[in-house]
């Protein structure tokens, strides 16, 4: 089944989040890696975008000060993230 906009951008987000703790688990062990850490760096600026854009279009992805919300209170408005 094709995915939609929402479904596309919440793959990307979810892909960039699992590179960002990988590479976080990464430099525990090798502190002194550029390369990781710029890749690392790099991944969580876009992770960051992304995240954005996808709570400016379809609410929050998290809740507990995470994410503002718009009124009315809209973690309950919209499917949740794993819906």
């Amino acid at each position: 089944m094709p995915m939609n906009e929402r479904e596309k951008l919440l793959r990307q987000i979810q892909q960039l989040h699992f590179a960002t703790v990988d590479l976080n688990l990464y430099l525990d062990t090798h502190p002194m890696c550029q390369q990781a850490l710029m890749q690392y760096n790099r991944y969580t600026q876009e992770l960051l975008q992304l995240r954005r854009m996808y709570e400016m279009k379809y609410g929050p992805l998290s809740n507990f000060g995470y994410a503002p919300s718009q009124y009315p209170w809209q973690w309950v408005t919209e499917p949740w993230p794993w819906e």
